[in-house]
C-alpha cells in the first residue's frame, strides 16, 4: 500500500500522543469492520479555546497518522473552528489516502466532534451545529477491505 511521505511521518512519529488529565472532553469512537478505535482528550479555556489536544489510537499506520495530523489541526482553535475540521480536511493535509484508508479520517473527524460533545454535555452548553455521536461508528463506513491490512 502506497502512502504519503508525511502519513509514514506522523504514524512513525506522532504528534499529542498520550493522555490529558481532567480533560474537558474526551471522545472515543471506533469501526468494527476493521478494529480501529482512537479516543481524543480535549483540554479547552473558558473562552472555548483548545489549549492542547492529546490522543490514543489503536489501529493501523493511517489510523495514526489521521489521530495525529488532527490533533494538529486543531490546537489553538476556538471550539466552533475544530467543528469545521472535515474528514476531507484530515485526508488533504496528509497528502492523500489509500481509498481503504479513508475511513481513518472520518474515525478523526467522528472523534473530536464525540469530545466536542463530551464537553458540551460537562458545560451544559450547545455548540451550533453538533449532533450527539451515534454508537454505531460504522455508519458511514460501508465500503469492503480486507482485515488483513492491520
Amino acid at each position: 500500500m502506497n502512502y504519503t511521505e508525511k502519513v509514514m511521518d506522523h504514524f512513525m512519529n506522532p504528534r499529542n500522543l498520550g493522555e490529558i488529565e481532567n480533560p474537558s472532553g474526551v471522545g472515543v469512537v471506533g469501526n468494527a469492520k476493521c478494529g480501529d478505535i482512537m479516543k481524543i482528550y480535549l483540554d479547552i479555556d473558558d473562552n472555548q479555546v483548545i489549549r492542547d489536544v492529546k490522543f490514543r489510537t489503536f489501529g493501523c499506520g493511517a489510523a495514526v497518522a489521521t489521530s495525529s495530523i488532527s490533533t494538529e489541526m486543531i490546537i489553538g482553535k476556538t471550539v466552533q473552528e475544530a467543528m469545521e475540521v472535515t474528514n476531507t480536511h484530515v485526508t488533504e493535509a496528509l497528502g492523500g489516502l489509500p481509498p481503504v484508508k479513508v475511513h481513518c479520517s472520518l474515525l478523526a473527524e467522528d472523534a473530536i466532534r464525540a469530545a466536542l460533545w463530551d464537553y458540551a454535555e460537562k458545560k451544559g452548553i450547545v455548540i451550533e451545529g453538533l449532533e450527539k455521536p451515534c454508537d454505531d461508528h460504522d455508519h458511514h463506513h460501508d465500503h469492503d477491505h480486507d482485515d488483513d491490512d492491520h
